[in-house]
């Protein structure tokens, strides 16, 4: 046998014992953190009212939306509409997770009037507090979203701004119900 025949067959050997050793370990279990987020799982209407701020009128607002588990569990879902009276209306499609290197909730939504959004978060007992950093005219500012969970079937929100991480300025304050 030539040495390359043996090279290839010592590489075969190595190749399909990785595959076996990978088959063997199944496959990746989502973070038990993510059982957490449970509670979100179903239909949500919310309504509540924007302070006005420059370049935004404020006014009332009312959202729709409805979160499953992606199959495997690893990502929570959210597909919503959304009405701004002042604003007018429009449809997002957010995604929740779990960062365990980092030991934070992960929180990706993208909206119908062209925003990314992108926060990080924590709980502690009924609290969950959303930190972001939000990009208005030109600015960056710090952003903080707090639910206070009071049911399994409702929470309060408040969503506030930062130019220094220091001082907070109430943008939205609402509350959410699970239908």
């Amino acid at each position: 046998m030539s040495r390359v025949s043996v090279r290839l067959c010592i590489a075969a050997l190595v190749l399909v014992g990785g595959i076996h050793a990978q088959a063997q370990m199944g496959p990746p279990a989502p973070a038990p953190e993510l059982k957490k987020l449970d509670f979100l799982v179903g239909d949500w209407t919310a309504e509540g009212t924007m302070n006005p701020a420059p370049g935004f009128p404020g006014g009332k607002f009312t959202s729709s939306d409805h979160l499953e588990w992606m199959q495997g569990s690893f990502f929570l879902v959210s597909n919503g509409t959304f009405d701004f009276a002042s604003m007018g209306k429009g449809k997002n499609l957010a995604v929740f997770g779990y960062d365990s290197d980092r030991k934070v909730y992960t929180y990706t939504e993208f909206n119908s009037m062209g925003e990314a959004d992108v926060s990080t978060g924590t709980v502690d007992g009924n609290t969950w507090t959303w930190t972001s950093d939000e990009h208005m005219g030109g600015m960056t500012m710090k952003g903080r979203f707090t639910m206070k969970v009071l049911s399994p079937t409702s929470y309060t929100m408040k969503f506030e701004l930062s130019p220094d991480g220091n001082t907070w300025n109430t943008g939205m304050e609402g509350k959410a119900t699970k239908k």
